[in-house]
């Protein structure tokens, strides 16, 4: 979507000047204090260009520097460029002091206010992100999201954290137990103590009680020297126990055991050895339905669904979609050192419209190859592996100006796939000639079709 750029001077050479400077972006005017201050409301620029001498007072820099100070107060993350003329150095830096982000002096050079344009709004779309993602962050730091529905886990999450009491997390795959579990263990009293995770699903039956409860010298061949398990190596902390739905029946019975008596015997061991832990466990399966087919121990169900939290799916947290792919993007661009910044709007429709099966840690992996390979600054559904939105969906803006270009790009994009990828057809197709077809692909930043032509 195209950025708006308010330009406010009353002199009509300048204003065409600065429109044919600065072609990529929406540009609209003001001349006065009052259309200056509608514009700012009307189309919330993120950059604005300032001439400090405006009437009823152009000879001097009275009512440029009212003008400013409204646009600070009334929008205060949006850049300010003054405008002045060669011998108003000291108007100038007195904007910059009232909360102006920069100044350039007369007479216009196109290179230089584009390149001073672009820098501010590089800035500001960054600001902008950085705030959203500031307030999208729970009490929990490392739970993003502000839906009802994550909300509601995260206070009750909350409320846990502070006790010792065993929490079972349910959830699908890729929901972000694990995440819980630690943010659970890090706004716990232990959290300057060890939390310590092991996977349940992920090592042999045969290794399994080994690496929990730890062996004795000689236990059995290979062993070595004695070896601490990981509910020793948690003493004062936590032990996350990842899918225990899947621990080994008659392991779970030593498990109950520690759970109720809080000691452990190492394998080849016969010394009972306490320990002082939290266990927080987590499992995708339906435990219930396990009990009652006897796969998993009814007592021992009880145990560590002291508290039960059930996380939702991604699916179930559609307002939270777009929020944590901004996330991941800011994340993994700063990671890779990558060119991407947004997403197109196709792009955004696309992550809207997806079922989302393997949850957060799918949503990661898509995220992560988009950064790494996409070409341009903007992500497409191709980047991300998913297909465009089709159909005429009601859009969620009621901004016509915003309606209008989520419509113009779905039908660009519609008669392209029609035409076989032609773009003469696509733009005989939308009644259009093909310059301005490609002016529309770079307005709409539809990079992706002119890399397939």
């Amino acid at each position: 979507m195209t950025d708006t750029i308010l330009v406010v001077d009353d002199d009509l050479g300048i204003q065409k000047q600065l429109k044919w400077s600065l072609t990529d972006y929406n540009v609209v005017f003001a001349d006065d204090y009052d259309s200056a201050i509608r514009q700012v409301r009307r189309y919330e620029p993120k950059v604005v260009t300032l001439d400090l001498g405006l009437p009823p007072d152009p000879a001097n820099a009275s009512e440029g520097l009212r003008i400013l100070q409204d646009i600070v107060s009334l929008a205060p993350r949006t850049k300010v460029i003054v405008v002045t003329g060669n011998n108003e150095k000291e108007n100038a830096l007195k904007a910059v002091n009232f909360g102006a982000y920069d100044f350039y002096q007369k007479p216009i050079d196109s290179d230089t206010i584009k390149l001073l344009v672009n820098r501010a709004l590089n800035l500001a779309k960054l600001e902008h992100e950085n705030s959203i993602l500031s307030k999208i962050r729970t009490g929990m730091s490392r739970i993003v999201g502000n839906s009802e529905a994550i909300q509601t886990v995260v206070k009750k999450a909350e409320k846990i954290a502070a006790t010792d009491i065993s929490t079972l997390l349910l959830g699908e795959s890729g929901t972000g137990k694990e995440v819980f579990a630690r943010s659970i263990h890090e706004h716990s009293p232990r959290k300057d103590k060890p939390f310590v995770a092991i996977n349940c699903a992920s090592i042999p039956e045969n290794l399994l009680e080994s690496e929990l409860f730890g062996y004795e010298k000689g236990a059995f061949t290979g062993a070595n020297k004695t070896t601490l398990g990981k509910i020793e190596t948690a003493q004062g902390g936590t032990l996350f126990l990842d899918e225990i739905g899947d621990m080994p029946i008659g392991l779970q019975a030593k498990m109950l055991r520690f759970l109720q008596e809080r000691v452990i015997e190492r394998v080849g061991g016969r010394a009972e050895i306490p320990v002082d832990i939290r266990v927080i466990c987590a499992t995708h399966r339906d435990l219930q339905a396990m009990v009652a087919d006897e796969t998993f121990r009814e007592d021992l169900y009880y145990r560590v669904g002291e508290i039960p939290i059930l996380i939702p799916p991604l699916r179930d947290r559609d307002q939270d979609i777009i929020l944590l792919a901004r996330t991941f993007l800011k994340m993994y661009r700063e990671e890779f050192n990558a060119k991407a910044k947004s997403f197109s709007e196709p792009a955004i429709q696309a992550m809207l419209a997806h079922k989302w099966p393997g949850n957060i840690r799918e949503m990661q992996n898509k995220l992560k190859s988009a950064v790494i390979m996409a070409e341009g600054s903007v992500i497409q559904p191709d980047d991300l592996g998913l297909m465009p939105v089709s159909g005429n969906a009601e859009p969620e803006t009621l901004n016509l100006r915003e309606v209008r270009e989520i419509a113009e790009s779905r039908a660009i994009r519609r008669a392209y796939q029609k035409s076989d990828s032609n773009m003469s057809k696509t733009a005989e197709l939308l009644g259009i000639t093909r310059p301005t077809l490609y002016s529309l692909l770079d307005k709409y930043n539809l990079e992706d079709l002119k890399t397939n032509t």
